[in-house]
């Protein structure tokens, strides 16, 4: 049997990774157990379960809180490797800075939370924007709510790429991001918050190839068959539930998003089918686009995704066929296939429309992953350096492991068996409790 557990924003050997929420605290804080799991500050997923409504957004832990300037002269520093908690007014722009050298690629990824209750246009969105100290503008991304109208966390990415004829010098570069529709019909004025995550990918030792692979297989692959094992999404980018290929089934409510993270290496495809069970409701009618997955690369920017409209029964549908990861992608013309252009986790974010609730009540809905990754892995780029956060484009042996079992690297064997579904409340703390003992017994023998 499959193990799974809930995560949450961790790091390990230096690079950004999901982490378990363990009902255990050792040391200096009590025990605390439950036949639930606990609750981490910043990360409310549990809570939102518990209640039976969507759960909010996850947020990094240790996000520092950043206010965005309305004038780059005034715009406060993002460093890369961090993570930043902000927000966006309805109208008008709000500006970061970050200090570059001129060797590495940078990537920033704004992640726009707005509220459950808002509304939203079908066009609105955000638009990110990376500009150089002259002005000069390095690249620009947008992302919207699309035909669903549901409010829901969006990610746009901001790059500063050395290879490009533009944004090659050092010094400093503002990231830019603004609504894209907010005076659009059924916008509502609120404030979104903001998560912001910058990175940088260090240049290659040696001259590779500059133009994009010509001849890969796009054929449709065929949706994974089998049995499915259950896998309870995380509520953020930071608390993705690791997945390897294979057939996952979860719960998805009205509101909801989802996130999953999939290590895929250098040469490998990921395709994935999501299908959405039939309504136990007896309702008849019709949502356009009532299910929407998305596959966001290991820096969040947006690579594809497919919208599922619903009508009751049971419904299908596929994101399209994607070459390998190469990092020569970069060079493609087409969007889709220029952010393949790194190994690492990518990420299936799964958001159910909230105005199925309208017709087919609240839910839960029952949502399979088809998820597969084929192709053997290869070797990638020799880097001149490391990237920063450090390993985040790469697959290790533990993020394979962590995906195969639901879980997030860096764990010990007692931590993890804490997290195993099924497991009762008095079993939990005898083995909490054991963990506890034998933990202070040693710092006691030292």
């Amino acid at each position: 049997m499959r193990r799974r557990c809930r995560t949450a924003w961790g790091r390990h050997a230096g690079a950004w990774r999901a982490r378990p929420v363990v009902a255990v605290r050792v040391g200096a804080a009590a025990v605390v157990l439950g036949a639930t799991a606990a609750v981490i500050p910043g990360q409310t997923a549990a809570a939102g379960e518990a209640s039976g409504t969507p759960s909010p957004y996850a947020f990094a832990d240790g996000a520092h809180s950043v206010e965005g300037a309305r004038s780059t002269g005034h715009a406060a520093p993002l460093k890369p490797g961090g993570a930043y908690k902000s927000s966006l007014p309805s109208s008008g722009k709000v500006s970061y800075r970050l200090e570059l050298d001129a060797a590495s690629n940078a990537y920033v990824s704004v992640t726009a939370v707005p509220s459950p209750g808002s509304t939203v246009s079908v066009i609105d969105g955000i638009r990110v924007s990376v500009q150089d100290a002259e002005g000069s503008t390095c690249s620009v991304d947008t992302a919207s709510f699309g035909a669903a109208r549901s409010p829901h966390p969006i990610a746009a990415w901001g790059r500063r790429e050395t290879g490009r004829a533009l944004c090659q010098k050092a010094g400093a570069y503002f990231v830019t991001v603004e609504r894209v529709d907010p005076e659009g019909e059924g916008s509502s004025p609120d404030a979104w918050d903001l998560e912001l995550v910058a990175l940088t990918e260090p240049r290659t030792a040696k001259a590779g190839a500059t133009t994009a692979p010509q001849v890969w297989d796009s054929a449709t692959p065929q949706p994974l068959q089998g049995e499915s094992d259950r896998r309870k999404g995380g509520a953020g980018f930071t608390a993705a539930t690791p997945l390897d290929q294979g057939v996952w089934q979860d719960d998805i409510r009205p509101g909801q998003t989802l996130f999953y993270a999939v290590p895929v290496d250098w040469g490998q495809q990921v395709s994935v089918t999501a299908d959405l069970g039939s309504s136990d409701s007896g309702a008849t009618g019709y949502t356009s686009d009532a299910l929407d997955l998305a596959v966001y690369n290991p820096a969040r920017g947006r690579v594809a995704d497919v919208g599922v409209g619903y009508d009751g029964g049971q419904k299908s549908g596929s994101l399209p066929p994607l070459p390998p990861v190469d990092h020569a992608n970069r060079y493609a013309a087409t969007a889709q296939v220029s952010a393949l252009r790194f190994a690492g986790s990518y990420y299936l974010v799964a958001h159910l429309s909230k105005d199925v609730a309208d017709t087919f009540g609240d839910g839960p809905f029952v949502m399979t992953l088809r998820v597969r990754v084929s192709g053997e892995p290869r070797g990638g780029p020799e880097y001149a350096g490391e990237s920063e956060p450090k390993g985040v484009f790469e697959v290790s042996d533990q993020d394979r492991e962590a995906a195969a079992e639901g879980v997030a690297t860096g764990d010990d064997t007692a931590m993890r068996a804490l997290a195993v579904g099924g497991i009762g409340t008095g079993s939990a703390v005898l083995v909490g409790l054991g963990v506890w003992t034998l933990m202070a017994r040693r710092r006691n023998a030292a």
